[in-house]
């Protein structure tokens, strides 16, 4: 495929999230890869230094290629599962060359009462059963891969793991007392990452369940897997179970708005690629008053460094106390997050530091939601002063987040007075 099919075919291929295929003439799968925006990705392949780049086999699978096919997906991470079951499926000879099977790298759940859910390379898998030292005579029940990215999955899995919170290293509870030990919970449990296992707080038909629903994401049935958790849902609220229905409500909702900056980040600082930073969807948020009165807070939108104007939203406060700014925010947050129709961003940026930051990260969780908030500080003549927040989020989009931040207060001031002047009766 030359870089003239190329052109002809590029204005197809959609900037989302998805997975690519180039083949043979005979519509044999050579390669298969998975991109945050398929249309980069793919043109990446085109450039002039790609030998350098990508070494002589995609030089010579580029050479074989006659033609380019894709699939989209709804976020990076589902792009990486996708991307692992077609690999499994197709076994393209240009994958399989880049590495041998003792290094790719594999996800399994174990057989036991209590599975656990295991990141391994393939020399530690023999058949059904682990051959590591440390994961002698482990039984294995299901088994996932290969996945060419080791560093991508082990942060796939974070985001999996704080949607659907599994064992890993920890000991049941039935063990431990068998062993004549106290049960006590393990560190990852007081952080949301375990259920309780090694606690006895979850039986083993509820924990079944989690690991079903984790092996259906990894089959790539997330359709499958939506289905069940409503399912299950409005079950468990018209059993009035309502701590349990509103545990699967923000599963459900973290599954529809997945977020994955930090899959983002990884592929789009590969050296090979030469791409720089990942387009970025970033909100910012503001809030407005004078002395109790206009008490008003806005929404803007930042993407690919450029406003984008018509996002910008407006919201009157209703139940924030004037001068609470923190209080003024989470009660933004929360109206915003129940338009489920709004594209969710990668980042939100908020006027202030700690209190700010806090604020909006709780309400955040109680969504189910995992997006990076940072907070610009401001000095005494309102200018910025620092970013607050993960340096690795901040790096190399300091300059959209003060756009953010800097839109954010122009908007909310011009709202502020518009609105102030209504009330007052003046134009």
């Amino acid at each position: 495929m030359n870089l003239e099919q190329f052109k002809k075919k590029v204005k197809k291929i959609p900037d989302t999230p998805g997975v690519y295929f180039f083949l043979d003439k005979n519509k044999k799968v050579l390669y298969i890869g998975k991109a945050t925006s398929l249309r980069d990705r793919t043109r990446s392949y085109f450039s002039p230094d790609l030998g350098a780049a990508r070494g002589p086999l995609i030089t010579s699978m580029i050479e074989k290629a006659s033609s380019l096919d894709w699939r989209q997906t709804d976020s990076v991470l589902e792009a990486l599962i996708l991307e692992a079951n077609l690999i499994k499926t197709y076994k393209p000879k240009h994958n399989t060359d880049l590495k041998d099977d003792k290094s790719w790298n594999y996800i399994v759940i174990t057989k036991e009462d209590f599975p656990r859910v295991l990141l391994i390379r393939g020399k530690e898998l023999q058949g059904r059963t682990l051959n590591s030292t440390s994961r002698s005579n482990l039984e294995v029940m299901h088994t996932f891969g290969p996945f060419p990215h080791g560093t991508q999955l082990k942060e796939a899995l974070k985001i999996i793991r704080k949607i659907f919170p599994y064992r890993d290293t920890c000991t049941p509870a039935p063990e431990l007392i068998a062993a004549g030990k106290k049960t006590k919970a393990c560190f990852n449990h007081q952080v949301g990452l375990c259920p309780g296992v090694c606690s006895g707080e979850i039986s083993k038909t509820e924990y079944r369940k989690i690991v079903r629903r984790i092996v259906l994401l990894f089959s790539g049935k997330k359709p499958m897997l939506l289905k069940a958790l409503e399912r299950d849902m409005k079950s468990a609220a018209k059993a009035e179970h309502f701590e349990e229905a509103s545990r699967l409500r923000s599963q459900l909702f973290a599954l529809n708005h997945i977020q994955d900056v930090s899959l983002i980040k990884d592929e789009y600082r590969s050296p090979s690629l030469g791409l720089g930073t990942a387009a970025t969807r970033i909100e910012a948020y503001d809030v407005a008053h004078l002395a109790g009165s206009s008490h008003v807070g806005v929404m803007v939108v930042v993407e690919n460094g450029e406003a984008q104007k018509n996002e910008y939203r407006k919201f009157k406060i209703k139940t924030a106390t004037p001068g609470d700014d923190p209080g003024s925010l989470k009660e933004i947050l929360s109206r915003r997050l129940g338009h489920d129709e709004w594209p969710m961003p990668r980042v939100i940026a908020v006027d202030g530091s700690t209190a700010q930051i806090s604020a909006a990260e709780r309400v955040l969780r109680e969504y189910g939601m995992m997006i990076p908030v940072v907070g610009v500080v401001k000095d005494e003549k309102h200018r910025p002063r620092d970013i607050r927040g993960d340096r690795d989020v901040i790096r190399g989009r300091e300059r959209d987040i003060l756009l953010a931040n800097s839109e954010a207060h122009r908007f909310a001031i011009g709202y502020h007075r518009r609105d102030r002047n209504k009330q007052m009766g003046l134009r």
